[in-house]
């Protein structure tokens, strides 16, 4: 009897050991792969409970620089990340977990060849091009790079319509206030997206790797659970299965 009821006291404090609340902030590029990254987590750690906002990485950076309450910070490059680091805002430190592919994307129904590549952007049905905010989101850092790497930037910056994270870019062009979009590859792929539109490839040689980082905030140390949930997930991400679920959805391994 006495060993019963300790095996049932240690299954409740084992429980209560492994529960948290916390709140990631992400690339708005992860959007579709941290459904199944969260529910593949969860089946390991049921009783935690994780919130995730999705953003453009700069948007992130300048909310957590001014006291938003976020746990772990998922950027979709490594610059904002060693930002946060620099200004000793994180508790690990910035580390990578995927790099990103950019491509451009339309919708099948456009009745524009995507398969053109880059030179498309010149294409007379393109009027209007949906591109992230550079200043704020990292893929469209690199979609503005590549427009100037093949000199096309000063021949279609008319067109360009900014969205203030990629995935406010492929909705421009799902409901057609723009013909075609510069996105992440990881939204392209998903289910989402794959079935209403096609979607170009663009080499890594017309911009700067977008390797994507991340790291575990300050915010998360408030309490026992919440670092113990943030440092899980945290862990989670460089397992093999995370890898697994990243790969499936665009994002290419580090190294």
């Amino acid at each position: 009897m006495k060993k019963v009821l300790s095996y049932i006291i240690f299954l409740i404090f084992s429980t209560i050991a492994y529960a948290g609340n916390i709140t990631i902030y992400a690339a708005s590029s992860l959007s579709f792969a941290f459904k199944e990254l969260i529910k593949t987590y969860q089946e390991k750690y049921p009783k935690d409970n994780i919130k995730v906002i999705f953003g453009s990485s700069g948007k992130g950076y300048n909310q957590i620089i001014n006291g938003a309450p976020y746990d772990i910070f998922f950027s979709a490059d490594m610059f904002y990340v060693k930002k946060l680091h620099e200004n000793g805002l994180t508790l690990t430190e910035p580390k990578a977990y995927a790099k990103g592919r950019i491509v451009i994307w339309t919708r099948k129904n456009s009745g524009i060849d995507i398969s053109k590549g880059i030179k498309v952007v010149l294409d007379k049905k393109v009027k209007k091009i949906a591109v992230a905010n550079w200043k704020l989101a990292p893929y469209g850092k690199a979609a503005k790079k590549c427009l100037q790497y093949y000199g096309l930037f000063d021949k279609v910056k008319h067109k360009l319509v900014k969205g203030q994270s990629i995935v406010q870019t492929a909705q421009f062009v799902q409901i057609g206030a723009a013909d075609i979009g510069f996105i992440a590859l990881s939204l392209a792929v998903s289910n989402k997206l794959k079935n209403i539109g096609n979607y170009y490839l663009l080499s890594e040689k017309c911009h700067s790797p977008i390797l994507q980082g991340y790291a575990v905030l300050k915010n998360a140390s408030k309490n026992k659970e919440k670092l113990e949930t943030a440092l899980r997930f945290y862990k989670f991400i460089q397992a093999k299965k995370a890898k697994e679920i990243l790969k499936k959805y665009g994002f290419l391994p580090v190294g």
